[in-house]
């Protein structure tokens, strides 16, 4: 790209100019539908998959068992996607532009190679694994036949995934929502095909999703090669470096982190599921994920792009306006949280006739979608808080918090409440209400109590 070019391009995607609401919004609608589309791949299928003639429910319930295996492969997408696009939009903010490239090409080819090794380990591992997350007998063979053929696309979850990041990063928020849009219109085409017309079942749920995903890579590939990005993919910024590698985990610890543990809960709250209520709450417990991947689009989405932004003007050292995007990113969240607790917990027979219309499951899934939404309001603060330290590079808190609200308190209170006064399944799903309280005060008031007074003016 001549030189030109590119400083126009750099100067119109400069974040530390005009009104930060309208930087912010400018990338949030944008990603927040891109993030709706890229959640259709695995939404979709299951939608389609509740509908199976004969046995719906349990290859349902089998695909809900695969969910920790795909938050793994998720994970290791965030350590590179989420660690090296703040770093680049920090170092773009402080125009050196060659170190920002080299960023971007140090975390592709970390993702490949963790793509391939993820192949082969999960397809070595597959079984014990989804045994160990809650699996029967009668849910096996829906969870192997699915996860098999994902695993074999993990690269291109990788990249479609991780690499969309950098392209976010750089303000083409419209380049990336076309990216998981042509993965997603793909996916939403071919899951019927494959399912129904060619009678593949949850086999053509998981080959729709790998070619669509690939299809996704393709596109990211292309265009950060090509000569409309700012910051180029290119041979030269693929030659791996030791600091700059263990810079990029450092930050993406806490995507990873938070991708990680909530595989540690999915696999938690399953197998607690199956001891204590069968087969039939394991798959009320896919419904409940597959709602919150859908109500939470809109606030990851606002979190998500005002990192960016915040990244961009902490590294420009514009610090009163990174205090106005952390005041309105975290008004619009709590905001937003409120009005959809609101909806779930006076409509959860709407939200779960989306993906199964089983009179038992509909039934038994209304008190658990209420007790598990409870106050999901207090989510917003913990969105907001991760955001802020994600994106002025601070690692360790941005961690700490991913491991405190999962590890800390959930998985232990998953364990304890059910055998405290019968409450069984309720005890269950009362973890998540008690951990958005007690995580989303003390994530949010570190926030305040640290980042705040850092902020109390211009660098410059």
């Amino acid at each position: 790209m001549p030189s030109s070019l590119k400083a126009a391009s750099n100067s119109k995607n400069d974040f530390s100019q005009g009104s930060i609401i309208k930087n912010i919004l400018g990338l949030a609608v944008p990603m927040t539908l891109a993030q709706l589309i890229n959640v259709l791949y695995n939404i979709v299928d299951r939608i389609y998959i509740g509908r199976i003639p004969g046995h719906a429910t349990m290859a349902l319930t089998g695909l809900g068992l695969c969910l920790p295996i795909i938050s793994m492969v998720i994970a290791f997408a965030n350590l590179f996607g989420m660690g090296g696009a703040p770093l680049c939009s920090i170092e773009r903010g402080r125009g050196n532009d060659e170190e920002a490239e080299a960023i971007m090409g140090n975390s592709f080819i970390m993702m490949i190679l963790c793509g391939l090794a993820l192949t082969v380990l999960g397809l070595i591992f597959k079984r014990p694994m989804l045994y160990l997350f809650g699996a029967s007998d009668a849910t096996i063979p829906y969870a192997d036949s699915y996860v098999t053929i994902y695993l074999l696309g993990s690269i291109f979850v990788m990249v479609g995934l991780g690499m969309n990041s950098f392209i976010n990063s750089q303000g083409f928020g419209r380049i990336g929502m076309l990216t998981v849009l042509l993965g997603a219109v793909s996916n939403i085409l071919l899951d019927p095909i494959f399912i129904f017309v060619l009678g593949l079942g949850v086999q053509g749920a998981a080959w729709a999703t790998v070619i669509s995903q690939g299809l996704s890579a393709l596109w990211i590939v292309r265009f950060l090669t090509g000569d409309k990005t700012i910051l180029k993919l290119q041979k030269r910024a693929f030659r791996l470096k030791k600091q700059r590698v263990m810079d990029i985990i450092g930050l993406g610890l806490s995507g990873f982190t938070m991708s990680i543990t909530n595989c540690s809960v999915q696999i938690m709250y399953n197998a607690s599921l199956a001891r204590f209520g069968g087969d039939l709450y394991v798959g009320i417990m896919t419904v409940i994920n597959s709602v919150r991947e859908i109500i939470s689009l809109p606030v990851n989405g606002i979190t998500n792009s005002a990192q960016p932004v915040m990244g961009y003007n902490y590294g420009a050292g514009e610090y009163r306006r990174v205090k106005r995007a952390i005041i309105f990113m975290s008004a619009v969240s709590i905001v937003y949280t409120t009005i959809v607790w609101s909806l779930v917990h006076g409509f959860p027979e709407f939200f779960i006739r989306i993906f199964n219309q089983d009179a038992d499951l509909v039934a038994a899934g209304i008190p658990a979608m209420q007790i598990y939404y409870f106050g999901f309001f207090m989510m917003s603060l913990q969105f907001a808080g991760q955001a802020v330290f994600v994106a002025l590079g601070k690692s360790k808190n941005a961690v700490f918090f991913s491991i405190f609200r999962k590890v800390i308190i959930v998985i232990p209170l998953i364990l304890i409440l059910p055998n405290l006064f019968g409450l069984g399944t309720n005890g269950i799903f009362m973890a998540e209400p008690v951990s958005n309280f007690v995580g989303g005060i003390a994530c949010f008031g570190t926030m305040l109590g640290t980042v705040w007074p850092e902020l109390g003016k211009d660098a410059s």
